[in-house]
Parts: C-alpha cells; structure tokens; sequence
C-alpha cells in the first residue's frame, strides 16, 4: 500500500466557512469550491494541482485509490471533500489530528500549527489569510502560486508530524482512526425524511400548546417547589444536589445544572418544554435536533454521516465530532429520530451491546474473582448485594430492592460517597434513604469488597508516584504501567493522562490534593476517581478490540458507549449478530480470566437494533 499525504484548499469567506457550518453544510453550500490540493506520493516531492471540479477531478483519478493509506491532517474534513465532492474514497484513511489527540490530549493543542512547533518541524504559513472571500477565478497568477506553496508546506509538515507519531501507534488503534473517518465520509445510513417531516410537524404542535399552558403562569415555572411539582406530575424524579451553603440535598435547578440540562434530553415533550421554558430556550433539543437531521437528510440526498472523534474523551472513547451538530450519543432511547435513521434498502442495522462492561472491568482489576465468577455464571451481582443490604434470601429480593442494588454496585465500586448513593436512588426510584441507611450500605460494600478498596489505595500510590516523574507498575501482575510524565500505560500502548499533575493546598479552604489541566482549568485527581478513569479507559481498549474485528468482516457504522451497530444485508442478520456477540464477548490476551456479557438485535431502524 502506497502512503499518500493529501491537503485541499478550498473557498472561504467571514460568513462561509467551518466556524460557521457543520463539515456536511459547507461542503454541500451553493459557494463550496476547491481551489487547489497538494500531494505527496510517498516520499516524492509534493506537487500542487489547481483548476475546476472536472480538471481536479481527472488528476485524483490517476491514482489507484485501493492502494493508497491517505494520511492528512483532520480527515473529517479532507476525507469529506474527497468522498462527498470527488466520489472517490482510499483504502484506508490515517489522520494525524486523531493521532496527536491520543497522545497528547489537551497539552499541545490539535492544530497543525502546534503540533509543527511542538515537534521542530518547520513553521506553518499564514497565505491562507490572503484568501480570504476569494473563489479559484478571484487569485492573480502569483497569489495562487504562493497559496499553492503554502498548501505544499502544509502537507510537508503533515507528512513530518506523521512520521513523529506512528511509532506510538498500535494496527489497532490505526484501524480505528480509519473506520472512525469511514463513518463520517462514508455514511451507510440513511433518514427516513417523511417520518422526520412528520415528526417535526407534531413536535411544533404538541409544543406550542404545551407552551400555551405553560406561559399563562410564568410565577409556576419559576418557583423551585410548584416546578418540581409539575415534573414530578410528568412522572420525572426531580434532579437534586447537595447545597455548596448548608451541605443538604436541594433542587438542582440552576442554569448550569446538568441534572437539569439533561431533562432538555427527556423523550416526554412536556418535560422538555418545562425545562426550556424555565431556562428561556425558545426551542426545545427535540425540534432543533430534528429539523438539523431534515437539512442533513436533503442535503446528503437521504444519507447519514456519523462524524465521531477518535479519542475524543481522556479514557479514550468515542466523543461526538466537534462542532458537526449531531451528537448520536444522546439520542434518547425512545425518540423518534432512532426509528427514522434506518438501513438502505436490502439491509439491516445489527447492534450489541458490551453488559455492565465496567463493573466486570472494575472488578477483574480489583481481583474480586467471586463477584466475577457470579456475572459469569449468569448470576444476579445486583440482586446478591441487594439480598445482603436487606438480609433476605436472593430469591426473594424484589424490584426496588434489586435497584437499590444495582445503584449500589455500579457506584460504589468507585468510590461513591454515602450523600451521592441516596441521591442516586433518590432520583432513579424516589426512594430515599435517608443519611444513616445510606452509610450503612457504602460500610457494607466496602468491607464485603476489600479488593475494591485495596485497589483505590493503590492507584492513590500511583498518583504520587506520577507526580514526581516517576516509574512503577501495579495491578494485577503489573497490569498498569507509571511511566514518568507520560501517564499510565494502558493496554492499548497509549496512556491515561494527567497533564501538569502538581499537589496542591486550597488556601481558603484547606484542602489538600492533587490536580490536573483539563480545557477549562483544572480537575482534582484522587485514588477512586483515578480507578475510575483507569476502568474506563480498559473498557475501551477491550471494546476496541472487538471494534476493529467485527469491521473486518462487517462495515461498522456507528458506536455509542459501549455499544456497535454494523449495516448487514437482511438474509445475514441473525449471522451477523451472532458474530458481533462472539466478538464482543472474546477475552483479550491481556485479560484471559474476565468474563464478558454482550446482548442486542437488529432491525429496519436503530431504534430496532437497540
């Protein structure tokens, strides 16, 4: 396979470019035109190449694109005018933005500029500027001459930062930067764009009369106590927090309140044209939501993108694509917009999805081997704790107190304190129970699961360890690796960061700890949130795994959280989904003993493959 190193350059105006549309839209605007592209064709001079769509067009097709690995430096983007304007797709995509992202995260930035300095290897150029508003037919000879060495320097510098970071990079991980690109230029869904219609028709009607309601009393939305009358009238659990003031649980009502921003998200209307009316939002996430899927759906001629980022999160995980408009991982289970992205005709969307993948990852690393040996058997861990918290045999725990259960094991494991467990069930079964109970089950599971605890010791050691530069290994047999101010080695051979790690003393409050840079300032670090993060990031690495298998035989189309969608043809569902479990259910190498869970199905619709 031969590497090819590829950069557009394409018209750009203050009101027409990237920071004001989606990848999709300006792509697919009346005033989208590529103006030149430079290639580098192995390690051969790169040469630059302009003229119209047709003359472009007879040049890219020189070239045996089933045997080029196009590497370019965001290939969302590059990828994008590729596929979309040329119609021609690579063998396989590299994109150097998603590998700089997964090494070094937050601490050099992801721009081609930076990551040029960080590395020494020459100084991007600033002609680009200069081409402000200007289509092909607007530059002199001479100014498209140096707009033209100033795209040949650009993919110089991509193929030199290339260079720099494929040693850190896996087959893997380099197969998942390529199918993560695949789902965004390559799109296999498709929308159902009358259902979409109607659905958006519905949504403004229920909207305005519920909004007719809700406006004749503003003082009732307003007010923290009739509010969270009307949402529990809508049969929703009301957000709480603990108050910064008299440290008692209160009404998480604030702007910035996630509990209450994630209602915006409910699949009831009337939830979330409550909470946007409180909060001064003329539209409700379900109508924007829908009507950016329409313009997608008449823009792409039906077809879907699914614009992801590799390594979007610290942990590794998939993250909606930045500033593309569709987040495909809060899509609410029981929206409509799931019934109308849809397979083309002749196929079926599979999904799976990895069961309680960090619970049995928590537990492999804390080496609780009889919780395991229970999930593997296909017994209830929920159930057996709930059975413990309430001393009555496990056939006879019943369905809140399961949940009790459950909330307990799948929270507590890092660290949860006694206040955050009975808000947590608070808000998911309006049981509450209350500050003492609460602390009796935190004591129990932590002296039932001292292997847990144990673990949350150990990774505390490893922060301090990493503060100071320093190196060792812990977990079972040396699982993780410390490795100076690199971070903490993970199985997939890149790391758990912790950029500028430091101790530090609150001066107003006292507190003591460390901290980290995170985009907006800073993150305390300490040993169950570290365990927490490590669980995290070796979830990934295993669904990873079973990510870059599956595409071999299926083309991936989707990920969200822990679960795979593959578009197959419909006399292969049942097969297809069999496979997918298989693999998502196969141990890795490196973790022989866990046992995995893995269930799904498969149908017309995502909303039928789960």
């Amino acid at each position: 396979m031969i590497c090819m190193v590829l950069d557009f350059e394409s018209f750009y105006s203050k009101t027409y470019s990237l920071s004001k549309m989606t990848t999709e839209e300006y792509i697919n605007g009346d005033e989208f035109e590529v103006v030149g592209v430079s290639i580098k064709l192995g390690d051969t001079p790169t040469a630059w190449y302009t003229g119209t769509k047709l003359e472009l067009l007879e040049i890219l097709q020189r070239f045996d694109w089933n045997n080029i690995m196009l590497v370019t430096h965001n290939s969302f983007f590059d990828g994008s005018i590729l596929s979309l304007y040329f119609g021609i797709a690579p063998a396989k995509y590299i994109d150097t933005l998603s590998m700089a992202r997964a090494i070094h995260g937050i601490s050099v930035g992801g721009s081609l500029a930076k990551l040029a300095t960080y590395y020494e290897l020459g100084v991007k150029g600033t002609e680009i500027v200069d081409a402000l508003g200007k289509h092909l037919d607007d530059f002199t000879e001479e100014e498209l001459a140096a707009y033209g060495e100033y795209c040949i320097n650009d993919t110089e510098l991509t193929y030199k930062l290339f260079q720099c970071l494929l040693p850190y990079f896996t087959i893997t991980e380099l197969s998942l930067i390529d199918l993560t690109i695949r789902m965004g230029t390559m799109p296999l869904l498709e929308i159902d764009a009358p259902l979409m219609k109607q659905h958006l028709l519905e949504v403004l009607a229920a909207k305005q009369a519920l909004m007719d309601r809700v406006i004749v009393d503003k003082k009732e939305i307003m007010s923290n106590n009739k509010f969270a009358k009307l949402l529990e009238d809508c049969g929703v659990e009301v957000p709480m927090k603990l108050s910064p003031t008299t440290g008692k649980l209160t009404y998480a009502f604030a702007k910035t309140d996630d509990g209450l921003k994630a209602l915006l998200e409910h699949p009831n209307l009337m939830v979330q044209t409550l909470v946007a009316a409180r909060l001064g939002i003329k539209s409700t996430l379900e109508e924007t939501r829908t009507q950016r899927y329409l313009g997608i759906a008449e823009r792409m001629n039906g077809k879907l993108p699914v614009p992801l980022s590799y390594y979007g999160a610290a942990t590794g995980r998939w993250t909606a694509g930045g500033g593309q408009s569709t987040n495909f991982q809060n899509i609410p289970r029981d929206s409509t917009i799931k019934k109308a992205i849809t397979a083309p005709e002749g196929y079926v969307i599979v999904g799976a999805d990895l069961a309680n993948i960090e619970l049995r990852v928590g537990l492999w690393l804390a080496g609780e081997t009889k919780a395991l040996r229970l999930l593997g058997e296909g017994g209830d861990l929920y159930r057996e704790f709930a059975s413990m918290v309430f001393n009555v045999p496990y056939e006879e725990v019943d369905k809140a107190q399961r949940f009790i259960g459950k909330t307990s094991q799948l929270s507590l494991i890092f660290g949860v304190s006694a206040t955050r467990l009975q808000i947590a069930v608070k808000v998911g079964s309006g049981t509450d129970l209350g500050e003492v109970e609460a602390k009796r089950i935190v004591d129990l599971y932590r002296s039932t699961y001292t292997g847990v605890t144990d673990m949350w010791k150990v990774c505390g050691d490893a922060i301090r360890v990493l503060a100071g530069g320093g190196e060792s290994s812990f977990g079972p047999n040396g699982f993780f690796m410390v490795e100076g101010t690199k971070g903490i080695r993970l199985p997939s051979g890149l790391y758990m960061q912790y950029p500028e790690l430091s101790y530090v003393v609150d001066m107003k409050t006292g507190e003591k700890g460390y901290k980290y840079k995170i985009r907006n300032g800073y993150d305390r670090i300490y040993s169950s949130k570290c365990f927490n993060n490590l669980t995290q990031a070796t979830a990934r690495c295993i669904m990873s795994e079973a990510v870059v298998r599956i595409a071999k035989r299926y083309p991936v189309v989707l990920t969200v959280h822990d679960s795979i969608y593959c578009v197959v043809p419909e006399q292969e569902a049942s097969t297809a989904y069999d496979y997918m479990v298989a693999e998502l259910t196969r141990s890795p190498t490196w973790m022989p003993s866990i046992p995995l869970g893995a269930e799904g199905g498969w149908g017309k619709s995502l909303k039928e493959a789960g």
